[in-house]
């Protein structure tokens, strides 16, 4: 099952992450883009590993995922090398103007670091319930 299309054609999400050295809950609004074909978002780091967030997942990958006002389970996991990493920067950069069909990646979509996040589905999340 896919992420619902009116969830899917939000422009952000935020995404909470698990602080590696507090253990406290961190949010963050992030572009984002849902995989058509399954339950899964991606997301683009723009200041790759240096960014707080992708070290916090690199530590523990288990986050949360709010789109439209619905809160998801998710695991995340760096896709680059991966086979899923030219689609999902061709989502990302299609949905925000970096990229559309003939052209090659330019800028922000072709050198951010993918993120994919495989979400649990749509389900009430309680703080600090990452699970």
């Amino acid at each position: 099952m896919a992420v619902a299309p009116g969830l899917a054609r939000q422009s952000v999400c935020e995404l909470e992450t698990i602080g590696r050295g507090t253990g406290q809950p961190r949010l963050i609004e992030i572009w984002f883009a849902a995989d058509p074909d399954r339950d899964r978002i991606y997301i683009l780091a723009g200041g790759r590993e240096s960014s707080h967030w992708v070290r916090n997942v690199q530590a523990n990958p288990a986050v949360r995922v709010r789109i439209g006002g619905q809160w998801f389970g998710g695991t995340a996991a760096i896709i680059e090398g991966h086979t899923d990493e030219l689609p999902a920067r061709k989502l990302v950069g299609g949905k925000y103007g970096y990229w559309r069909e003939g052209t090659e990646l330019r800028g922000w979509a072709r050198d951010s670091l993918p993120v994919a996040i495989d979400l649990n589905g749509p389900k009430e999340v309680r703080d600090g319930d990452l699970g």
